[in-house]
């Protein structure tokens, strides 16, 4: 009730404003396109409440209306001309070199930040602005790609989305079959890792039992899922995910379940790409399903390993012998897994590389490779077990070669794991994966006879 009125309240002022700045829409996108930097000049300079709320809501639809070449062109004037003041800068780097105290410390910050920053805190005010901002972004790192000074840009927005998406703001909700319908169309859109393909599809993962689901909302973006998990409630670490989503299956007496699987996370807001809200999300999940069922002892995953295939064609197969690399290649061929004889050769072969894929590959800057382990084990989860064909789904085959993983969430631990993982780089990894690794041939070396 109270974010309604204050929009309204926002529409109302920006209408006033827009009749006393005398602004009319222009009919078409291009005389649009040339006035928009104008504008947000215009806006910087003002003063007037009023007036700037109907100026950054000018610029928001026009800037909604652009064409690819006339957006492209905003972006570009945003990194050449609203950059920092530079004569505002050199005046605060003279009187720091004069006099190391804080108020000309501060000088120097508030002088260094690019106009472009408060340009995008005064669009923020109009009505609906932050939606826009989002949207905005959103297009933005899709002409950022290749194009470093545009890079830059996302860097002044993604540190503001950060401060205005941070924990503090966001509100958990569960999403059951009773939540609005706006709300449960976009979880079937939204939906990243296991395609959710009609409204009975969507029941079945909410309304049972033993199903959860919980999504994060913010204020200002109105029934728009920011992220959002789902999970099973079960006896067992599960290791596939097809009997997980099984339309015929019984389900678990919430009182019987010792185990709650978080299957499936998808972030739904691609403009906020870099705004961390997942490991909140579980966490706070975890706490919220504890005091509902105490007798929950486990919190898992059972997740995909996206990055499995290609790491497996552009680093393993080269290395290996022809019987080998003839393998490898038979996971191109989706009837595989038919042949029971060759997908046990299969297994012997992979499965312990995807323990060499998580304990030992690592990106340029020392990560784990694959993008929802970083994620996980970022979060403090353990690598806890590898299940060979645990998603037979056509997506996960040629992806994964079907393997998916659990990570466990041991809440007494997680902090340890996450700094170890992020001061030293460390996996924390069950027994049963780590054996695994031995498996994987060794190239024999020492000092050569002389």
């Amino acid at each position: 009730m109270a974010g309604s009125y204050f929009s309204d309240l926002l529409s109302t002022i920006a209408e006033r404003g827009r009749s006393l700045l005398g602004l009319d829409t222009p009919a078409d996108a291009a005389r649009q396109a040339s006035g928009l930097v104008g504008l947000c000049e215009q806006l910087l300079s003002g003063r007037g409440e009023a007036s700037g709320v109907a100026l950054a809501r000018e610029v928001l639809d026009r800037f909604a209306t652009l064409d690819a070449v006339a957006r492209l062109g905003f972006f570009t004037a945003l990194a050449e001309r609203f950059g920092p003041d530079r004569e505002r800068l050199d005046r605060a780097v003279t009187a720091w070199r004069e006099h190391h105290d804080e108020r000309r410390a501060a000088d120097l910050h508030f002088g260094s930040e690019p106009r472009r920053q408060e340009l995008l805190r005064r669009l923020n005010r109009a009505p609906g602005g932050t939606a826009a901002l989002v949207a905005m972004r959103e297009a933005l790192l899709a002409d950022a790609r290749g194009n470093p000074a545009l890079q830059e840009i996302d860097r002044d927005f993604l540190h503001l989305l950060a401060s205005w998406f941070n924990r503090g703001f966001l509100v958990l909700e569960r999403i059951d079959w009773s939540s609005p319908a706006l709300v449960l169309e976009k979880i079937i859109r939204y939906e990243a890792v296991h395609e959710i393909h009609d409204w009975d599809d969507l029941r079945r993962r909410i309304d049972p039992v033993d199903r959860r689901c919980y999504a994060f909302f913010h204020p200002a973006l109105v029934a728009e899922p920011l992220i959002f998990v789902e999970v099973a409630l079960t006896t067992a670490i599960p290791v596939a995910i097809q009997p997980l989503l099984a339309a015929d299956r019984d389900p678990v007496a919430p009182q019987a379940a010792r185990t709650a699987v978080f299957y499936s996370i998808s972030n739904c807001q691609q403009g906020l790409a870099g705004v961390s809200f997942g490991n909140f999300l579980i966490k706070q999940v975890a706490e919220e399903l504890r005091r509902e069922l105490p007798k929950l002892e486990t919190f898992v995953t059972l997740s995909p390993v996206p990055g499995l295939m290609r790491w497996l064609h552009e680093v393993v197969q080269p290395a290996l012998g022809a019987d080998d690399r003839a393998l490898l290649a038979a996971l191109d061929e989706p009837r595989w897994i038919e042949d029971a004889e060759l997908a046990q050769r299969i297994r012997r072969l992979v499965e312990p590389r995807t323990a060499q894929y998580f304990l030992e590959s690592r990106d340029d800057k020392g990560r784990a490779l694959d993008p929802v382990a970083r994620f996980h084990l970022g979060n403090g989860a353990r690598l806890e077990r590898i299940n060979w064909l645990g998603d037979q789904s056509a997506k996960a085959l040629a992806q994964s070669a079907g393997v998916m993983v659990n990570y466990l969430y041991d809440l007494a631990e997680i902090e340890r794991n996450h700094e170890a993982y992020a001061n030293q780089g460390d996996v924390v990894a069950a027994a049963q994966v780590r054996k695994l690794l031995r498996a994987v041939p060794r190239k024999k070396t020492g000092a050569q006879p002389a």
